[in-house]
């Protein structure tokens, strides 16, 4: 799935074995502040493996964000299937590397992702739950067509609770 950014062509691709070392460069402070900090390395691995097997498993995909025609990986995206009240929809959720942030990279590989989740047709809608500290991220739902719905608490990392945006997009209706 490839889409066009304001400077570069982005394509998603799933997440492979191979994208452990693009984990550890997004697993850094500056990338994490609105999601609880970085992760330890145990906890690095096991993510990495639940986004190696998610695809498999049918409840969602993960993505790594590259840049063409370098080839060059710049972060990832994903949706995942999560119970929100009452319904089973697909949560989506992204992280750019600080290089490339402000060039439209993270809009253009969540369109794919979004049209991926679309295509799949198991889910009506999408959510995104940014930190209500998140103008970027905040921006690019609305940007994208997503439908604000409220300022909720949410639990993230398990254990810990912030303050979030929920945005819906209709999957059904979505272009």
């Amino acid at each position: 799935m490839t889409s066009t950014s304001n400077r570069s062509q982005v394509q998603i691709k799933p997440w492979s074995a191979t994208d452990l070392e693009l984990l550890y460069r997004l697993n850094a402070p500056e990338m994490l502040e609105h999601l609880g900090g970085p992760e330890t390395d145990e906890q690095v691995l096991a993510r990495h493996k639940r986004y190696v097997e998610i695809g498999a498993k049918g409840t969602g995909r993960m993505f790594s964000i590259v840049l063409l025609p370098e080839l060059e990986a710049v972060g990832n995206i994903g949706y995942w299937e999560r119970n929100w009240q009452g319904e089973t929809v697909y949560e989506i959720g992204w992280g750019v590397l600080p290089p490339f942030q402000g060039r439209g990279i993270a809009a253009a590989a969540t369109q794919a992702a979004i049209a991926s989740a679309r295509g799949e047709g198991k889910h009506r809608s999408i959510h995104a739950f940014p930190s209500v500290d998140n103008p970027a991220s905040n921006a690019i739902c609305r940007r994208l067509g997503f439908e604000f719905v409220a300022e909720c608490s949410f639990e993230y990392p398990p254990g810990s609770f912030m303050r979030c945006n929920d945005w819906r997009l209709n999957l059904e209706q979505y272009l």
